[in-house]
C-alpha cells in the first residue's frame, strides 16, 4: 500500500492534541507523517508545554499538509493568532496549495488556512470560539459540522475531531476498512464528515 507523503507544520504554541492525534491516526492507516517547522527550529514547544523535535522544514510539495491550531483566542504573538498575523505560513500554504498540496486543518489551524485566502466562498469549520470570524473571513460557514471535506481542503472543528478529520483522511485515501481498524484500535467512535 503507497504511503501518502504527509507533512504536519508544527510552530510554537501549536495545541498539542491537535498535531500528535492526527499523527498517530494517520500513522496507523498508512501516511508517511513528519513533524514540521516552516523554518529550521530544534524544538518546538506547544501551548501546553510539550516538547517536540521536528522531523525537518516544510517541503515544497507534500501530497497532504496538517495545520494545526491553537492560542487563537489569546490573541498572543505565539500560536495560531500570531502566525496569521505575521502571515509567513499563510503565504507558505497558499504555495503549497497552489501546487497541488491538499491542505488539512485542525481547529483553529482553519483560522491560518483562512488568513491564507483559501477558504474565501468555500464550506469549512474551526473551533466553536472562531466560527464568527470564520464566516467574517469569506468562509461557508458549516457550524454543526465536525468535519467538512471540500475535496483539497479539510477543516475540523475543535481539538479532538482532528482525531475525525485524520480517520476521514485514511477512509478517503485507504478505505472504509482501513479507517475502521484504525478507530477500533484507538478506540475512537467516529462522527460523519460533510463532503460538500
Amino acid at each position: 500500500m503507497r504511503r501518502m507523503r504527509t507533512e504536519i507544520l508544527i510552530y510554537d504554541g501549536f495545541d498539542e492534541l491537535d498535531a500528535v492525534g492526527p499523527y498517530e491516526v494517520l500513522s496507523n492507516g498508512g501516511f508517511e507523517p513528519r513533524l514540521v517547522t516552516l523554518r529550521d527550529q530544534g524544538r518546538v514547544t506547544a501551548s501546553h508545554g510539550l516538547a517536540l523535535v521536528p522531523d525537518g522544514t516544510l517541503g515544497a510539495d507534500p501530497e497532504l499538509l496538517v495545520v494545526p491550531g491553537g492560542g487563537w483566542n489569546t490573541r498572543a504573538e505565539v500560536g495560531a493568532w500570531g502566525e496569521a498575523q505575521r502571515g509567513d505560513i499563510p503565504r507558505a500554504l497558499a504555495e503549497r496549495h497552489a501546487a497541488g498540496t491538499t491542505i488539512a486543518a485542525v481547529c483553529t489551524g482553519g483560522m491560518i488556512v483562512a488568513a491564507a485566502g483559501l477558504l474565501s466562498g468555500r464550506p469549512a469549520v474551526t473551533h466553536h470560539s472562531a466560527l464568527d470570524e470564520l464566516a467574517e473571513s469569506g468562509a461557508r460557514v458549516q457550524r454543526d459540522a465536525r468535519v467538512v471535506d471540500d475535496g483539497d481542503i479539510l477543516t475540523a472543528g475543535g481539538v479532538t475531531s482532528g482525531l475525525d478529520l485524520a480517520l476521514w483522511l485514511v477512509e478517503r485515501e485507504k478505505g472504509a476498512d482501513v479507517a475502521a481498524r484504525v478507530a477500533a484500535e484507538i478506540e475512537h467512535k467516529r462522527h460523519d464528515a460533510v463532503v460538500a
